[in-house]
C-alpha cells in the first residue's frame, strides 16, 4: 500500500471522476491523515442542547482523537473545551455525561478550573510564586475551540481554524435540521429514549454512501421486506397498519420509486435524498397536531414541513437527518475498519406522543444492532472490507448516472438513484483531506 504523508497530489488521485480508489477504506495511513485533515476542516456533529439542561451538565466524546468536553455554562451558553487539565494532561471529566457544579476539578492533582475553562485554583499555590506558570500555557487553563456553533440546538465543531465558517460550509444543507425542527410546534425538540450504538467493522466512508444509496434496499433488504408481506397479507383492504408495518413495507418499493423521489447534492458534500418524496411520505399526521402547527408556523409552512419529508439528508461528513420520523444518525469513525453508528430519537415539543413512539420504533427497527434491517447492511459492509483486500480490481465504480457536466457545480438535483450522490461526498472528501497539506515544491 502507498505512503500517502505529505503527498496532497497523491492523495487527490485517488478520487477520480467516476470512481475511488480502494486504499480510501483499506489504508491505516489514511485513516490516520483523516483525524488530522478532514475532520480538522470540517464542521463535525458533536451534540444536541437539550442533553444539557442545566449549569454545570456535561457530555464528553472523542472527534479525531481529540478528547472533547461539551459544558452547560451558568449563563445558560455552551462551550466546548478540549478535555485535559492544563496541568498534566489527564481527563478532567472522565464519565460519559454528569454535571460539574460551580467548577471543574481534575481528579489528578486537583487543578480548578471555572466552567468555560478559565483557571481557578491550584494545591500548594506557594510553590508556584516565581515561577513561569501564569506565563504558560498551564497558567492559562483549560484549552476551549475556537469554532463552535449551535444551530437551533445541533451543537457544531470545527478544530481547525483553515476551512469555511460555519454558515458558508452548510449553505442551503442546513434546511434539513429547519425541516426536523419546524415539526415541533414551539420550535424545539428533546433528546429522548437513549441512544441506540452499533459498532460496524468497516469504513465510515461506506456506511455514509449507504444513507445515499437507494438501488440497494431491493436486494439488500429483501429477505425482511418479504417477511413483513408475509405477517401482513390477507388482512383487509383499508385495514390500518400497525406502526412496524408503516415503516418496514416501503422499503418493498421498486426501483422506479427510489429513482422517481429525486436527489439533490450540496457544495462540500451534503445532499439530500427524497427532494420530491421518500418512504416515509405515507405518514398520516393527527389532525390536532396539523392545527397546532398551523397556529404555530402559518399555513404556508405547515405545509412546506409536513408535505416534505426526505429519506435522508446528509450533513457531511458526520451527520445523517431524517425529518419524519424524527430521528438521526450520526457518524463516528473508530478506525480504518471500525465505525460507531448512533441512532437518535427526538420528542417533538408541543407534539402528540405518535411522533415521538414512530421515532422510536424506527430506530429500533432499522438502526438497532439487532435490527431486521440493519444487520443485512452491517453483514454487507463487513464483507466489502474483506473482499476489496483482493488483488486485482483496485478501484470502486461510482459510474451510475455520471456526467462530465456535473464535476465544478455546487447544486445539482437529479434522479434518486444517481450515484452523483456518493461522488459528491468523495470530491468534499479530497478537498478537506487537502486543504491544508503543502504541496511538494
Amino acid at each position: 500500500m502507498k505512503s500517502y504523508a505529505d503527498q496532497p497530489q497523491e492523495i487527490r488521485q485517488l478520487v477520480e471522476p467516476d470512481r475511488v480508489h480502494r486504499d480510501v477504506y483499506l489504508s491505516p495511513e489514511l485513516f490516520a491523515l483523516e483525524q488530522q485533515h478532514l475532520f480538522a476542516n470540517t464542521w463535525t456533529f458533536i451534540a444536541h442542547a437539550s442533553q444539557l439542561p442545566q449549569p454545570g451538565d456535561y457530555i464528553t466524546l472523542d472527534i479525531a482523537g481529540r478528547s472533547l468536553l461539551v459544558i452547560r455554562q451558568a449563563d445558560a451558553s455552551i462551550r466546548v473545551l478540549y478535555n485535559r487539565c492544563a496541568h498534566k494532561g489527564a481527563k478532567v471529566a472522565g464519565e460519559d455525561c454528569g454535571n460539574a457544579g460551580k467548577f471543574l476539578r481534575c481528579p489528578y492533582h486537583a487543578w480548578t478550573y471555572k466552567l468555560d475553562g478559565a483557571p481557578l485554583a491550584v494545591p500548594l499555590k506557594s510553590g508556584y510564586e516565581g515561577t513561569g506558570l501564569k506565563q504558560c500555557e498551564s497558567g492559562r487553563g483549560m484549552t476551549a475551540l475556537q469554532h463552535v456553533e449551535v444551530y437551533r440546538d445541533f451543537v457544531f465543531v470545527k478544530l481547525n481554524d483553515g476551512g469555511p465558517d460555519f454558515k458558508a460550509y452548510f449553505g442551503d444543507a442546513l434546511d434539513a435540521i429547519d425541516n426536523m425542527v419546524d415539526r415541533s410546534p414551539t420550535g424545539q425538540l428533546q433528546v429522548e429514549g437513549g441512544v441506540l450504538r452499533n459498532v460496524i467493522h468497516c469504513n465510515w466512508k461506506m456506511y455514509l454512501e449507504n444513507i445515499n444509496d437507494t438501488v440497494h434496499p431491493v436486494s439488500t433488504h429483501e429477505s425482511a421486506v418479504h417477511a413483513a408481506q408475509k405477517v401482513w397479507t390477507g388482512q383487509p383492504e383499508g385495514s390500518p397498519k400497525p406502526m412496524s408495518m408503516e415503516q418496514i413495507l416501503p422499503f418493498g418499493a421498486s426501483y422506479d420509486f427510489f429513482d422517481s423521489m429525486g436527489g439533490r447534492v450540496y457544495a462540500n458534500g451534503h445532499s439530500l435524498l427524497g427532494v420530491n418524496f421518500s418512504i416515509h411520505s405515507g405518514y398520516e399526521p393527527p389532525p390536532d397536531y396539523v392545527a397546532a402547527m398551523v397556529a404555530a408556523h402559518g399555513e404556508t409552512r405547515t405545509r412546506e414541513v409536513l408535505d416534505h419529508s426526505p429519506q435522508n439528508a446528509v450533513l457531511f461528513p458526520s451527520l445523517a437527518v431524517k425529518g419524519s420520523p424524527l430521528a438521526i444518525r450520526v457518524i463516528r469513525p473508530l478506525g480504518v475498519d471500525r465505525t460507531l453508528i448512533e441512532a437518535w430519537s427526538f420528542r417533538a415539543m408541543g407534539a402528540p406522543d405518535l411522533l415521538f413512539e414512530r421515532a422510536l420504533t424506527y430506530n429500533r427497527l432499522v438502526f438497532s444492532p439487532m435490527s431486521v434491517v440493519a444487520h443485512d447492511d452491517a453483514h454487507l459492509f463487513e464483507t466489502i472490507q474483506d473482499g476489496l483486500r483482493s488483488p486485482g480490481n483496485e478501484w470502486v465504480s461510482l459510474h451510475r448516472g455520471f456526467d462530465p457536466a456535473e464535476i465544478g457545480q455546487s447544486t445539482i438535483t437529479t434522479n434518486g438513484t444517481n450515484e452523483l450522490l456518493m461522488r459528491n461526498q468523495f470530491r468534499a472528501w479530497s478537498h478537506y483531506m487537502t486543504l491544508d497539506m503543502k504541496e511538494a515544491s
